[in-house]
């Protein structure tokens, strides 16, 4: 492990356990986060981006939930095996997490003020009043107008990208090493979603942090991420930088989630370039295909992706694709990443 990585992710499962069958929500996942440097993890609801995080974090609900297999590295240690007290040290202070719907994550019945004092006085030992203006700082430092006054507010009284913002100053106030945020512009109208991601990347510059940033959407990607992996049903299907990926990506799925982005212009304002679609649905986690799990979505999948599952083939020092069209030593194969390619152009 490199000196600036600063969590490594390896052979990661974690499996619920439920009375139709064991869903494995995430299967096998491999990834690296580096320090001062933005992770997109993207893919489609149920591609097991948010269950990654929760089992980086520890979070999974047992029952049903369990990680059964891997581990994940952080400032040389396996998360995976630290006891629960030291865990919980861990989050809030050297790992935080902004979660996806911040109503739901805050305390209804606490104060904004106490719940950011709160961090401080369990990561840094303030007292209550220490905490509250440490709170205050916080708040004024992501941008709550007259902070000191809305201490003791309740969370119904802020709007949802205030909200956002007070999970954005939790997460940040011991001056986390990682911050996992978790779709943290869903539900926010555009302007607020600009405003979001560009006060994490203003703290992430500030304090050298590293992110790992989890959405479906490919214009807060692009705008965000230094690098990218793709997740499909519980898998990476492939891992690239971000300029790699609007311009040489080479699984299926990806190039299918690029055709899926309207783009404007002569053709399509006149309706003569429909929007392109993936077919079908991401299959069922307790019951997989055989082969590669995309293959019954895929227009390009051959015999074998029917059949084997395949591995994650290096196309590059930073570049990887779990598809078997990207294995060279086959002219067909060959053939058909170029027939693929060019749909995409």
């Amino acid at each position: 492990m490199t000196d600036d990585v600063v969590l490594t992710v390896s052979g990661l499962r974690t499996h619920f356990f439920t009375p139709t069958g064991v869903v494995k929500a995430v299967d096998g996942v491999n990834l690296q986060i580096h320090k001062g440097r933005t992770l997109g993890v993207l893919g489609e609801s149920g591609s097991g981006k948010s269950v990654t995080a929760l089992s980086v974090m520890r979070l999974v609900a047992d029952p049903p939930g369990r990680i059964v297999d891997g581990e994940v590295h952080f400032d040389g240690r396996d998360l995976l095996k630290v006891s629960d007290s030291e865990m919980r040290d861990v989050r809030g202070a050297d790992i935080s997490m902004i979660f996806q719907e911040p109503m739901t994550s805050l305390n209804p019945v606490m104060t904004v003020g106490d719940q950011v004092a709160e961090v401080f006085m369990i990561h840094q030992g303030k007292n209550r009043e220490e905490g509250l203006d440490a709170a205050a700082e916080m708040l004024d430092q992501v941008g709550i107008p007259s902070a000191k006054t809305r201490l003791g507010d309740y969370p119904h009284q802020f709007s949802g990208g205030m909200r956002q913002r007070v999970m954005i100053a939790m997460a940040i106030a011991c001056r986390s090493k990682l911050l996992i945020a978790d779709e943290p512009t869903t539900a926010l109208d555009v302007t607020i979603q600009a405003q979001i991601l560009d006060l994490i990347l203003s703290l992430q510059e500030e304090l050298d942090m590293a992110v790992m940033l989890i959405t479906h959407d490919l214009g807060v990607i692009a705008e965000t991420s230094d690098e990218v992996v793709v997740m499909y049903a519980g898998e990476v299907v492939e891992y690239l930088q971000i300029d790699d990926l609007f311009e040489n990506a080479q699984h299926p799925y990806t190039q299918g989630l690029l055709r899926s982005i309207p783009r404007l212009g002569d053709k399509f304002s006149r309706g003569k370039q429909p929007l392109q679609e993936i077919p079908g649905t991401v299959p069922n986690l307790i019951r997989l295909p055989p082969g590669c799990p995309f293959a019954p979505r895929c227009s390009h999948a051959l015999p074998k992706c029917q059949q084997a599952r395949p591995p994650m083939f290096a196309l590059g020092p930073s570049h990887g694709s779990k598809c078997w069209l990207s294995e060279k030593d086959t002219s067909a194969s060959a053939e058909l990443a170029q027939a693929v390619s060019a749909e995409t152009v």
